[in-house]
């Protein structure tokens, strides 16, 4: 019933727009507005806009904690729905998030908004590009390009530099070493799957302040050197760097990471297995089929 008055809003949205670039979702895949709204709206938009650049900034349900007994159906089939009509989804889950908060940030008690600061960070780095001036631009199409080698294989971990704590943050010296660093280390990403368990098929770095992009070419060559083996042989230079010359408020550098690594599979994994364990004994599916999806239907994803 809401969809047709929040394409209205889109609708204006977009007419008023120069030059639209594409669209922008945040939605959850465990509970059920995020997942089966989130989803009817991607389509319908992609029915509408279908050479507009689609991105989604999808929280996973996370290995330990579960909001909803639902989540894997939920997700299983929300993800159905982001192989066909997303072109990127940004992968994010709240136990790592809150991981990130532990361990780099040292908070002890983090909040919400602790997390969707977080996650703020990453999505201002990912589009800062279209908003400021900078010597290497990227905007959401070129990212498409660049990192998706396989139409289907648009599921990417993201992650942001620097992290530190409050209190040792004066300390620290930013320099493009140590943010490339930070950016690719594993307890960086916001997404529970392990970077090291996987190997990247392509990366992108965006870096913000500044720096000479001959030092940020240098360390993204050194850091493919170095970790050759955490890089597919068969795409060569598989990491794009964009430089912006603004960086966000209160730092002088920073630098955003997405990464398309085959990880990404332990997520897909673990709500596969929860899918599978729930559905063989058919637990909770009378809310779908009473909502008249049909047993196949829901059979398909997996």
């Amino acid at each position: 019933e809401l969809i047709d008055s929040v394409l209205d809003v889109v609708r204006k949205e977009a007419e008023s727009c120069d030059c639209l670039q594409g669209f922008q979702i945040t939605h959850s895949l465990g509970g059920g507005t995020g997942s089966g709204m989130g989803t009817l709206l991607i389509s319908k938009i992609r029915e509408e806009y279908p050479d507009r650049i689609m991105c989604t900034y999808s929280v996973c349900p996370s290995p330990k904690v579960s909001d909803t007994v639902v989540e894997p159906y939920n997700a299983t089939l929300s993800v159905h729905q982001l192989v066909e009509n997303a072109d990127e989804v940004m992968c994010l889950d709240n136990e790592a998030l809150y991981d990130i908060c532990f361990r780099t940030l040292k908070l002890t008690t983090p909040t919400y908004g602790d997390l969707n600061h977080l996650v703020c960070a990453a999505m201002s780095g990912i589009t800062t590009c279209l908003r400021f001036p900078g010597q290497l631009n990227s905007d959401l199409r070129k990212l498409a390009v660049n990192l998706i080698p396989f139409p289907r294989l648009h599921f990417f971990m993201i992650g942001f530099a620097p992290l530190t704590s409050r209190g040792s943050q004066q300390y620290r010296a930013l320099t493009v070493p140590e943010l490339t660093q930070q950016q690719f280390d594993a307890k960086n990403m916001m997404c529970a799957a392990d970077p090291r368990h996987g190997r990247y098929l392509t990366a992108a770095c965006m870096f913000r302040g500044r720096m000479s992009t001959k030092e940020v070419d240098e360390q993204m060559l050194n850091v493919q050197n170095k970790n050759s083996s955490y890089f597919v042989e068969w795409i060569p230079n598989n990491i794009k760097a964009s430089v912006c010359d603004i960086p966000p408020k209160g730092l002088k550098m920073s630098t955003t990471f997405i990464g398309n690594s085959t990880a990404i599979q332990e997520m897909f994994k673990r709500v596969s297995e929860q899918f599978t364990a729930m559905f063989r004994r058919k637990a909770f599916l009378h809310w779908y089929t009473g909502e008249g999806m049909d047993e196949m239907e829901s059979r398909r994803p997996s």
